[in-house]
């Protein structure tokens, strides 16, 4: 089995500790199935997805040395679910011209305590993206949310991604997005 990269933390003024480690299927299986089976998380495309399946789902992640799931938390509390991949190794990769150095992500935040906080999304994406261009390798940050995921794209889009074509995936319509690396450094 293949082990994701360690945790990494850091503390944000004004918004607390944020940490950043992989996912645990069997231990993060309650948190992480109450979050895709929401309404709120239908572009994620497992509503009806039992705890099993869920847990199967992120079992095969894990195992994979291409594919790694993390979750986020702020002050000890989890708060987002985000997956890397390697477009090389995954159905989009079938689906554009891979540049070396592109890396996927993939970004769930999870159900508001309490209502929304605004520039919650803004800062965890930030600290996300942060956590994985910290390996110069990374050239290209490539995301695909579901082309009806207004506010995913949205959110994206304010980050600092360039739209690129819409494609097809076997479970969706989907919306490239791309983020050059200079662009987020700079």
């Amino acid at each position: 089995m293949t082990t994701a990269p360690t945790s990494r933390s850091r503390h944000i003024d004004g918004f607390g500790e944020v940490t950043i480690r992989p996912v645990r299927p069997a231990e993060d299986i309650d948190v992480i199935h109450d979050w895709v089976t929401r309404e709120r998380s239908r572009f994620w495309g497992m509503r009806d997805a039992s705890r099993e399946r869920v847990l199967e789902i992120y079992e095969y992640l894990d195992s994979l040395a291409t594919h790694h799931a993390y979750l986020v938390h702020r002050d000890g509390r989890p708060v987002a679910l985000f997956q890397t991949y390697e477009p090389a190794a995954d159905p989009v990769g079938e689906c554009y011209d891979v540049r070396p150095g592109d890396f996927g992500i993939h970004l769930m935040i999870g159900p508001p305590d309490g209502g929304t906080e605004r520039g919650f999304t803004a800062v965890l994406l930030d600290a996300f993206l942060a956590f994985v261009l910290a390996d110069p390798g990374r050239r290209r940050i490539v995301a695909e949310p579901d082309a009806r995921n207004d506010k995913a794209i949205a959110r994206l889009t304010r980050a600092g991604f360039v739209p690129g074509p819409q494609i097809d995936l076997p479970e969706k319509r989907a919306q490239l997005l791309f983020l050059d690396r200079d662009a987020a450094l700079g």
